[in-house]
């Protein structure tokens, strides 16, 4: 297969980086011609004695980072003898598992671009990605959790017979599906000797994102913003304290980051579970030693609710990071009274690190603002309280060039869609999303794809889905019907029913259900979802 990493960056109509802001990146040294095969390559070599640990009820896996640099060169090898090479696509849905690092690591070796994929998407969201990448390798899971992977990779191959198609578990061969293989049958092949050059301006990465778009938002990296944004959030690991948790999916971009790429910088073990099971993972801080980091609120809120959290889990937890979706004050609050140091970040799939805070920060900044700018950002306030901001960091666009077309501008800005404000001191608090973006414990949910599927429900004229504080998992989605006449309003199972027969994954189903006789709106008819979501938080809906 041909180099496609010009072809598809053509095809997607991803933006140009105005050239003021390479040089100054490259002067600064904060973009390198290094790839992301390259930093895995040195990583991996230089780590190899570390620790990579998978806790999991049936997937579990003990070794090094030396065992999974072995598998994954033997599997590069075997996919580079198939032609897979620089510019080709490598779609990753996988849980949070040891196969999910090999698979990641030598796609990076290949040069290929590595899409990551939720283990939680089913049948619509999978199906969308597909088409919009048209992958060259799939590698996925047999079954986990509810999902059947082998049933909906079938039906979604089918129109794609020449597409290898890898499959983790315990199914025989014989027995897969046609095109299926194991994957472990081409972990014996002899080993690439190194990475693949590539274009470092090239797409290394798609990470996929529900967003306010119906589908799911392909989120374009190049190995020069994914390798900046990964020594980025490097540095700013606070050394000391125990080994770390991560929970996020591995096929969701922070989780990717924390588990595959900021390990490789600097001399950290890695330590996956594959489902948050808060009584699992107390346990695990208690015997096995290890901490929590960060992440979005949730993975904080449900240990600290549950009833066997004590002082020796306390002990683990000197300092947790929190972001990646709303932060509540009286969380952070609730934390600083246990002796929990919390900084808190603001960033997004598109723009990953655009603030933080740190320890030294004063501790009003820490608990209610998202800290500044990080290095080689920039932001800038709109009338409105929109947030533009541009760095290093930043991606070079959307699968779907009309996305990239809204969301940057020639000056390199993107208009994320958050409004904040600034204080003197320059840290920067989140006031609201002007985009309809919901953030449910870190994962995004699009508000209009839940939308229009509700609507095919007999009973619904028309439906709002908004955001809905939750103490956990910091919001959660909400749906807000107005009924047909003579017909009685949804319940919470109704929906739920609804969805699932969709394919919906479950995760963005509507946790609540409140029915309205009309919405608020605008003289011209649009509903204004800022008053739903504010009557929502006052509780007067």
């Amino acid at each position: 297969m041909a180099d496609r990493g010009s072809a598809i960056a053509k095809q997607w109509g991803l933006r140009t980086v105005p050239g003021e802001l390479v040089r100054r990146y490259v002067a600064e040294g904060w973009w390198s011609n290094a790839t992301l095969g390259a930093m895995v390559a040195d990583g991996l070599a230089r780590m190899a004695r570390l620790d990579f640990r998978v806790w999991s009820r049936v997937r579990p896996f003990a070794g090094t980072f030396a065992d999974i640099h072995r598998a994954a060169r033997s599997l590069a090898g075997a996919l580079q003898r198939r032609g897979v090479g620089p510019g080709d696509v490598v779609v990753i849905q996988l849980p949070n598992w040891a196969e999910a690092g090999i698979a990641f690591w030598a796609a990076a070796y290949l040069g290929a671009v590595v899409v990551p994929i939720v283990h939680f998407y089913g049948a619509k969201e999978v199906g969308h990605i597909l088409q919009v990448t048209e992958p060259d390798v799939v590698v996925t899971a047999e079954r986990f959790g509810h999902t059947d992977h082998l049933a909906v990779y079938s039906e979604l191959l089918v129109d794609r017979p020449g597409v290898p198609w890898l499959v983790v578990g315990d199914t025989p061969a014989d027995r897969l599906p046609s095109g299926a293989a194991p994957l472990v049958s081409l972990l014996d092949h002899a080993p690439v000797e190194g990475p693949a050059d590539a274009d470092p301006d090239a797409p290394a990465l798609i990470g996929f994102t529900s967003g306010t778009t119906r589908n799911p938002k392909g989120v374009v990296h190049s190995h020069r913003t994914i390798g900046f944004e990964s020594r980025q959030l490097s540095d700013r690991i606070t050394p000391g304290g125990p080994q770390q948790i991560t929970g996020a999916p591995v096929g969701h971009f922070i989780g990717m980051l924390n588990a595959f790429l900021m390990p490789l910088l600097r001399e950290r073990p890695v330590n996956l579970v594959d489902e948050w099971n808060p009584t699992e993972v107390l346990r695990l801080i208690r015997d096995e030693g290890l901490g929590l980091g960060g992440g979005a609120t949730y993975f904080l809120t449900s240990l600290l609710d549950h009833p066997d959290f004590g002082p020796d889990h306390l002990a683990k937890m000197p300092f947790v990071g929190l972001g990646g979706s709303p932060v509540p004050v009286a969380v952070t609050e609730r934390a600083t009274r246990l002796g929990i140091a919390i900084p808190r970040a603001y960033g997004s799939t598109e723009h990953p690190s655009i603030t933080g805070g740190s320890l030294d920060d004063p501790e009003d900044k820490r608990l209610v603002t998202d800290g500044r700018p990080l290095l080689g950002v920039e932001i800038q306030l709109q009338p409105d309280g929109e947030i533009w901001s541009r760095g290093p960091d930043c991606c070079i666009g959307y699968t779907d060039p009309e996305l990239t077309a809204i969301a940057f501008d020639d000056e390199g800005w993107y208009h994320t869609g958050d409004a904040g404000v600034l204080d003197a001191d320059g840290y920067l608090a989140i006031t609201d999303r002007l985009s309809d973006v919901i953030i449910r414990g870190g994962e995004n949910i699009s508000a209009q794809e839940v939308e229009e599927l509700m609507l095919g429900m007999d009973a619904v004229a028309e439906v709002c889905v908004v955001a809905e504080p939750d103490e956990r998992l910091g919001e959660r989605a909400a749906a807000v019907v107005r009924v047909r006449p003579g017909r009685g309003a949804p319940t919470v199972e109704d929906v739920r029913r609804h969805l699932e027969a969709a394919g919906l994954a479950r995760q963005k189903w509507p946790e609540s259900v409140h029915a309205v006789d009309d919405f608020p709106r605008t003289a011209s008819g649009k509903v204004q979802k800022f008053r739903l979501r504010q009557q929502l938080r006052d509780g007067s809906l």
